[in-house]
């Protein structure tokens, strides 16, 4: 999003969101970003045209620009009466700016909860393998949602745009695919004391077999609460139901097949955890035969 100016606008009868974006596409000679306001006749609109122009002339301009596009959905209402609240509810203005820093704030966010993470799963495991594995998985989990939400963003029938929303959604991703994560490493720790000198793979893959049924069905149930958000929700909230339903796929497979595996491949022959470390030396020294002289 690089700024423009949103008006809420109301109509006399209910318009379809489709006829609306085509009318201000050939008026504005870019696609405007639309979502209904509560109902049909009530739509949320936002357009880049003059956005780097300032003024009140310049406001007027746009506001102008906008009744000539709308007009032959207003019947009778002129350009003074559109100017009114009886159609222009709310209007604001977001500069080039102001979005800079939204952009900048929402990587400083995704820095810093990655960080906060990272140190967590750190003390919690003792282990820096653990670690590792958390932030490649939450990695994959938001660069899979940022392409999935690109890609469809001309495609579904309803606006995908990367904002305030789709920043709450990844971040949402982040602390829901963490949780799967922390489950699977919590049950591969427990049977790493328990299966001493099993395989590493041994015992990944029966901790993810023990939490398989606990994850699918956890992450089912966020996935229908968030579909029915997404289905009957409107579309302010849309498109950050869209944003969570890819990630609550992505955050499930990842702690299956992304971070367990990964874990695997660090660990190699040595024992994880820095308990479980110990304890093998001290079993290796003491089975050691003693040396005669």
């Amino acid at each position: 999003f690089s700024g423009g100016r949103s008006y809420i606008v109301r109509f006399d009868a209910p318009q379809e969101q489709a006829k609306l974006t085509e009318a201000l596409e050939k008026t504005f000679g870019s696609t405007p970003v639309i979502k209904t306001y509560g109902s049909n006749s009530k739509y949320d609109i936002t357009t880049d045209y003059l956005i780097n122009q300032e003024g009140i002339a310049t406001d007027v301009q746009v506001r102008n620009k906008l009744y000539e596009g709308l007009k032959p959905f207003l019947g009778s209402a002129t350009a003074e009466e559109f100017g009114t609240t009886r159609y222009i509810e709310q209007t604001k203005k977001v500069d080039p700016t102001i979005s800079d820093d939204l952009q900048k704030g929402a990587l400083w966010a995704t820095f810093w909860s990655i960080l906060v993470i990272t140190l967590y799963i750190f003390i919690r495991f003792r282990d820096w393998r653990y670690s590792v594995g958390t932030i490649v998985a939450l990695l994959h989990d938001v660069l899979v949602t940022l392409i999935v939400f690109s890609f469809f963003k001309n495609i579904v029938p309803f606006p995908l745009e990367i904002d305030q929303h789709f920043i709450a959604a990844i971040l949402t991703v982040i602390g829901f695919s963490m949780n799967d994560t922390v489950i699977v490493y919590d049950r591969i720790r427990e049977d790493s004391r328990l299966m001493k000198g099993e395989a590493t793979t041994t015992i990944v893959n029966r901790a993810i077999n023990q939490t398989l049924s606990r994850t699918v069905m956890t992450s089912f149930t966020v996935f229908l609460t968030i579909l029915i958000l997404f289905l009957v929700g409107g579309e302010v909230t849309r498109g950050f139901a869209f944003a969570m339903l890819i990630g609550v796929i992505t955050g499930t497979y990842s702690s299956i097949f992304v971070a367990a595996p990964l874990l695997v491949d660090l660990a190699r022959n040595r024992p994880l955890g820095k308990a479980d470390a110990n304890a093998t030396i001290a079993k290796t020294e003491k089975t050691q035969p003693a040396l005669t002289k």
